[in-house]
């Protein structure tokens, strides 16, 4: 680890298990528009892609559908009055960020998720003043897999991006870390969908459970 400054970590799906209450959210949203609620095992693997992507799953639309908006309001709505109910850390993410803490590396979290929903998310689950940067798909005027918000992590911790670890369960969190120069790994026990071939995302490692990391480092 002598190389490393820094650990970053993707938050949905690498660092916190949201999934149960993002699909609490969908489930409740369908049911109030009179439709069926989908098994954990379909809403897991897209759990990454947002609002988007569940609407997209649950209600069949995109952004331009005239329904879109509306839908995608009252689920995050529910969503955020849901937000912590059963979220999260993965299992044995503690036991790695002690690791991290108690060999004076810095750590935090590069997110897409907006900001009003990861401050209030990261504080409710107690790593707001564990984190050393927080840095939100707003922050900055690009989400990854553009490297601003990896730069812009760099910057608030004083750290070069060479000297740090990016952590991701999505292509776009490894294009994001390759961009801004920082070693990847992916973390294949994340919210991969069927037909995500995490080999093509050329991560420069990869890891299967959080434990992994404490073998890697």
């Amino acid at each position: 680890m002598s190389q490393y400054q820094a650990v970053l970590f993707d938050l949905d799906g690498t660092l916190v298990d949201t999934a149960p209450d993002l699909g609490f959210a969908l489930n409740t949203l369908l049911q109030e528009e009179g439709y069926a609620p989908l098994p954990d095992e379909q809403i897991r693997p897209v759990a990454s892609n947002g609002s988007a992507g569940l609407l997209g799953l649950g209600f069949g639309i995109t952004a331009d559908d005239a329904n879109f908006k509306p839908l995608q309001q009252r689920f995050i709505r529910l969503y955020q009055d849901n937000i912590a109910r059963e979220t999260a850390v993965f299992p044995g993410m503690l036991d790695v960020l002690h690791f991290i803490e108690d060999s004076n590396i810095t750590w935090g979290i590069v997110t897409n998720k907006p900001a009003f929903l990861t401050d209030h998310l990261v504080k409710l689950l107690g790593l707001d003043e564990r984190a050393s940067c927080v840095v939100s798909g707003d922050t900055t005027s690009h989400a990854k897999p553009h490297p601003a918000p990896m730069l812009h992590a760099c910057d608030l911790i004083s750290i070069a991006p060479e000297h740090c670890l990016y952590i991701g369960d999505a292509a776009r969190d490894i294009e994001a870390g390759k961009n801004a120069n920082m070693t990847t790994i992916a973390a294949r026990y994340g919210y991969i969908t069927e037909g995500d071939d995490p080999e093509t995302w050329q991560a420069d490692a990869y890891i299967s459970h959080p434990h992994d990391l404490l073998a890697w480092f």
